[in-house]
């Protein structure tokens, strides 16, 4: 579909994807299709299209990251486009402002994957390269791409979400976030329980609220574990102490305890419910090896899907 095409389809290309709230539900799920285009095209080893040919993306990167890093790298490679890869140093503000980092890149290359800490920062380089292309590559407020894996993961086994029901047990944080914002602009109930003062932040409920009501979602918000994976069709976790939060380790791990998911929270969801986590797992903490290891678990696949949805969405902003 060529951008004529998708002007007359409805679908505007974003200029920055610095959240999910960034697309619409039509451009949500036509990224979605485009993931499982190429997924299938790169299983059968075919090459599907390559709109980075001769263009340059930048990774800047604050936070260390496995999957991230390597999804991107290998996805704009298999695009047809050239990596460039700044030390954190001289990337985001540390020798120079943010904003003439931005200004400088925006002459250079097409695309900036940003991973850094405070979302301000990511939205201040936005704001002063607007022809840049500009990725969240995960902020403390959002992870835009994992909930993206997230949704594929999820419509690969069941066809589509609308109706589903996914529990998210433990800290409403920047995972949390961004899957609410997918999950409930596809149809899908999200279920959030977490301990008191580890809530989804007040100022983030009422526009996915409003957001998943326009789609027939619905956010729900709950304390008790149990409750929340009460017949959900997935069950997901996260961490208890993310990047940034090591000196509340010992905290958390007091007070997120009866969150743990582990094989009586997974006999609480319904039959053949998903486990699902988005990398790397604490082990033993927020969950039992038994259930991460199950035939429940589709954590790698969620792991796989970033490559495919990541090529997805770069080729939706090339547009």
């Amino acid at each position: 579909m060529d951008h004529a095409d998708r002007r007359r389809a409805g679908i505007m290309t974003p200029t920055h994807f610095l959240s999910i709230s960034d697309l619409r539900q039509v451009e949500l799920e036509a990224c979605l299709r485009l993931a499982g285009e190429m997924k299938a095209a790169r299983a059968a080893g075919t090459r599907h299209v390559r709109p980075l040919e001769d263009r340059h993306v930048a990774l800047l990167f604050e936070k260390p990251s496995l999957r991230t890093r390597s999804t991107f790298q290998v996805a704009v490679h298999e695009l047809g486009g050239h990596v460039i890869e700044l030390p954190p140093e001289v990337a985001l503000g540390g020798r120079e402002p943010i904003a003439d980092v931005a200004r400088n890149l925006e002459r250079w290359v097409f695309a900036a994957i940003v991973r850094t800490f405070a979302h301000a920062r990511l939205e201040e380089f936005a704001a002063a390269a607007p022809r840049l292309r500009l990725v969240n590559a995960l902020t403390d407020a959002e992870h835009p791409c994992q909930a993206l894996a997230d949704c594929l993961t999820m419509q690969e086994r069941w066809g589509t979400l609308r109706g589903r029901t996914v529990a998210f047990v433990g800290d409403g944080n920047n995972v949390a976030r961004s899957l609410a914002q997918a999950v409930t602009m596809l149809g899908a109930t999200l279920r959030i329980a977490s301990p008191e003062g580890y809530e989804l932040q007040d100022e983030h409920r009422a526009p996915i609220a409003a957001e998943a009501d326009a789609a027939g979602g619905r956010l729900e918000l709950m304390r008790d574990p149990v409750a929340a994976a009460a017949g959900a069709d997935a069950v997901y976790t996260d961490v208890w102490t993310s990047m940034g939060q090591e000196a509340e380790d010992a905290e958390r791990r007091v007070i997120f305890a009866p969150y743990q998911v582990n094989s009586n929270l997974m006999a609480a969801a319904g039959d053949g419910a998903l486990f699902m986590h988005c990398l790397p797992a604490h082990r033993g903490d927020e969950v039992t090896d038994e259930v991460i290891d199950s035939e429940a678990s589709v954590v790698y696949d969620q792991s796989e899907n970033r490559l495919h949805t990541q090529k997805a969405l770069l080729a939706l902003l090339a547009q």
